[in-house]
């Protein structure tokens, strides 16, 4: 080979290539002339004289395209095509004959052994260039497709195995599913664990809706957390009744996720049934009531009697533990009270007595009853009575003022001052429950401020569940139950309001009480 066919060779190796372009051709001249054709317009080229040494090369670094003569010695170029498309390594690479064998039976047999064109020499170098890049063109849209139609399948083969398992969790899980149309609600699919529980079949549910089943779930209710799902991905135990094929009720807990099955929107609704808890409950809070509370009264009144000395005198040892005695027996005594004014509460046994009352006066007796607390605190307290008549149960809305208050003089320092004051405006809430707007054209808002140590981010909504304090040791600092808030929160949803809290850490906190005006009062 000349020095400037090497000088094309080295020109292409040290260049960015087009594409890897293999020629086989027994002709050195042929080779030549190729090789600075292809080089020149930034293709890298591998010469060969011979089938074999090519066929050989292709298979061990496979080229984007063949060029590829006919006539040549011990395996011409027929045998070479036929071997590069026998082998999955090379039977893909696409290959252009060039011959100077022009009849047509040459052509139609370089395109049975799996030729993609043929040239006939003399060749025009502007032709030879053009079906290069049309077939490259076409391998590497080629490729495209094949990337594609991979990842498609793997693709299908992943959404395959998420159904498959998400089959197998539906059919066995032990918790009733069910899976229901956004938009009319009706049955698509129910697990053996639902029908277990209703006593329904299969086909009695399918294409049904609870309603027409008369499965006795609130219809206003599960239509309010549906809507829920357009703010957050998930309604976490929704508390209904559920009535079953032979008429008996059971309570349970519903939790509804958005999704799409078979490409139409439904919601899957997981239950649980908490009936035999509910029981218990119940069972429980007659324990308290009936076993607990007369007893400790009796202790109450016995310590109470030991500290007016009629039995005696103690010794300042024995008062100090007389005291610590009357405390905790006093905060137990709360404690079994506030649970059983919560769970009769949430179960319907307590029944609001609303009347026509004048929130004023209430702020003012909320802060006569807090009075002594607050002086043994050394706390300020400033109320501003608003004079404003609601529809209301006044002995629960004032056992909620004196809750808050009672928690802000808790957590103030000494010197300190908490402010109630109250108005009347317009509000669009968002409810730390539902978390869906709730708009109150027109409502009392009552606020309690302290600028005591604040409550961390976290907490701000937990601190309205049961047994939830901002630090775990606040039940013996401060003597608290944890369910003063959670009974302010059932008080007032009762009413129709709500209550929240905002606050700040070091600043201090507001607890803020909306109750509704116009729509509370009576028809």
């Amino acid at each position: 080979m000349t020095n400037s066919y090497s000088d094309a060779i080295l020109y292409s190796s040290i260049n960015s290539h087009k594409a890897d372009i293999l020629v086989i051709d027994d002709t050195p001249e042929n080779l030549h002339l190729l090789a600075n054709m292809l080089t020149e317009r930034s293709y890298k080229v591998r010469s060969v004289t011979k089938g074999m040494t090519g066929l050989r090369g292709a298979q061990a670094a496979p080229p984007d395209l063949i060029l590829l003569d006919v006539n040549m010695p011990q395996m011409n170029g027929y045998e070479v095509c036929q071997h590069l498309k026998a082998d999955d390594r090379t039977c893909e690479i696409p290959v252009i004959f060039i011959s100077a064998l022009g009849d047509v039976l040459d052509k139609v047999k370089a395109f049975q052994v799996g030729g993609v064109d043929y040239i006939t020499k003399p060749f025009q170098v502007e032709e030879v260039f053009a079906r290069i890049e049309t077939h490259l063109t076409l391998r590497r849209l080629q490729k495209q497709l094949q990337t594609q139609n991979e990842q498609l399948q793997q693709e299908i083969r992943e959404r395959q195995q998420a159904e498959e398992k998400f089959k197998k969790i539906f059919l066995a899980s032990p918790n009733p599913i069910t899976i229901t149309t956004l938009s009319e609600n009706r049955f698509v699919e129910v697990n053996p664990g639902f029908l277990q529980m209703s006593g329904y079949t299969r086909a009695d549910i399918i294409g049904r809706t609870p309603n027409e089943l008369e499965l006795g779930i609130a219809q206003d209710v599960y239509d309010k957390a549906i809507q829920q799902l357009q703010n957050v991905s998930l309604v976490h135990n929704q508390e209904f009744e559920f009535r079953t094929k032979t008429g008996d009720c059971k309570t349970v807990l519903l939790s509804i996720e958005l999704i799409d099955f078979g490409d139409v929107p439904c919601a899957l609704n997981i239950i649980n049934d908490i009936t035999e808890r509910k029981r218990l409950e119940n069972e429980f809070i007659s324990l308290v009531s009936h076993e607990l509370r007369t007893p400790m009264n009796s202790l109450i009144g016995a310590l109470d009697l030991l500290s007016t000395g009629q039995l005696g005198s103690l010794t300042d040892k024995g008062k100090q533990i007389l005291e610590i005695a009357t405390t905790n027996t006093e905060r137990l005594i709360r404690l079994v009270n506030d649970i059983l004014d919560l769970e009769r509460m949430k179960s319907g046994k307590i029944t609001m007595r609303k009347t026509n009352c004048n929130i004023g006066q209430l702020m003012i007796q909320a802060t006569e009853v807090m009075q002594s607390m607050a002086e043994s605190a050394k706390i300020q307290l400033d109320v501003q009575p608003y004079s404003t008549d609601v529809w209301a149960d006044p002995d629960r809305i004032l056992q909620t003022l004196t809750n808050l208050l009672s928690n802000a003089i808790k957590f103030s320092e000494p010197g300190q001052t908490v402010w109630m004051t109250a108005k009347r405006t317009m509000l669009l809430l968002n409810s730390s429950e539902n978390l869906s707007s709730v708009e109150q054209p027109d409502c009392l808002l009552i606020e309690v401020t302290d600028r005591g140590r604040g409550i961390p981010a976290d907490k701000l909504q937990s601190i309205f569940e049961r047994f939830q304090q901002v630090d775990a040791s606040d039940s013996r600092k401060k003597g608290g139950t944890g369910l003063g808030l959670a009974i302010c929160r059932n008080i007032i949803e009762q009413h129709g309001g709500q209550i929240w809290v905002e606050s700040t850490l070091g600043q201090g906190s507001t607890f803020y009480v909306s109750l509704p005006l116009q729509s509370s009062l009576p028809t």
